[in-house]
């Protein structure tokens, strides 16, 4: 799908194109959500060089995600989506020309809706592709924040559940999901702030000195949120050895049940066993009192072990 967007005046209008129709004049924005072969062919006509395929955008070395060549500026830059619990991370191709931003990406992105409802609301303002871009990363820096801020309220109400023998599956759950949102959100920080001094090392020229601003404050934001990111890990970690020791205590005390209860019913096994031989010279066979006698050894045997461990404090 091909929209182009045209801002002027502070006034968005939206246009769907098919491969039969040229981009409008004025347009600021061209955005390709899942394009198809024929329309990467449509805008190979507008491109000097070859338009990059989706396992280009995906690339993670730096010569593949920031470049330059005679269609401008190329940034790949990875944006975090929430999806349910867990947050994913959508790669989109930004391609800053001397007209207008080309963006492609195989993944609806929410920032790039929440930016164009903005644009068309009045709420942020944007005259150049490169002050576009920006205003892009500014929410994304923001977004980035928020979901920092998600993690930790998760990550401060599972301290109270560490401790609860019928809450450790769900603990474990949780510190799962959470550990690894924070893992692709400090990733979307990274990359963004690669992006960014990326731009403001190669784009200085072009760029107005409030948008240099603006891009400096950014990356201020940026360094920020990266101790708090490596807080979250940190306090991750140990909940997580926190509640799998708990869960081993849980488990030892199981096993020690176990074992305390074999000990003491070892001395009755052994009577039982003794007296249940049968030989002929066994004088309390035909003793009268030789079976309550056997019990009661039996259960004095079981109570003095018992009472044995209790003494010394094993139980």
């Amino acid at each position: 799908m091909i929209t182009a967007y045209v801002y002027e005046n502070r006034n968005l209008s939206i246009t769907e194109l098919n491969i039969q129709d040229t981009v409008p004049q004025g347009t600021l924005w061209l955005d390709l959500f899942k394009p198809s072969d024929e329309e990467r062919d449509w805008l190979s006509g507008y491109s000097v060089e070859e338009v990059p395929e989706e396992e280009d955008i995906n690339e993670i070395e730096a010569s593949a995600r920031f470049y330059q060549n005679s269609d401008g500026l190329h940034i790949n830059s990875l944006f975090p989506q929430r999806a349910g619990q867990d947050v994913k991370g959508v790669n989109v191709s930004f391609n800053i020309r001397k007209d207008f931003l080309l963006t492609i990406r195989e993944d609806d992105v929410g920032l790039i809706r929440l930016l164009r409802n903005y644009l068309r609301l009045g709420r942020i303002t944007a005259d150049t592709p490169q002050t576009l871009l920006l205003e892009l990363f500014n929410l994304k820096v923001d977004y980035l924040s928020d979901l920092i801020e998600d993690v930790y309220s998760v990550v401060d109400g599972i301290s109270g559940q560490v401790f609860e023998n019928n809450e450790l599956d769900e603990v474990f759950k949780l510190i799962t999901l959470q550990e690894d949102s924070n893992g692709k959100i400090r990733l979307s920080l990274l990359d963004t702030q690669r992006s960014l001094r990326y731009m403001q090392r190669y784009y200085r020229g072009q760029l107005t000195e409030e948008s240099l601003k603006d891009l400096r404050e950014m990356l201020l934001d940026i360094e920020s949120l990266m101790p708090h990111s490596q807080f979250i890990f940190d306090k991750l970690n140990f909940l997580l050895d926190a509640a799998m020791g708990f869960s081993g205590l849980q488990q030892n005390k199981i096993i020690k049940i176990f074992s305390v209860a074999a000990v003491i019913f070892l001395p009755p096994t052994v009577i039982a066993s003794a007296y249940g031989m049968n030989f002929v010279n066994m004088p309390e066979l035909e003793w009268q009192f030789g079976y309550p006698m056997a019990i009661l050894m039996m259960l004095g045997s079981a109570g003095g072990t018992y009472a044995f461990f209790k003494g010394k404090g094993w139980l």
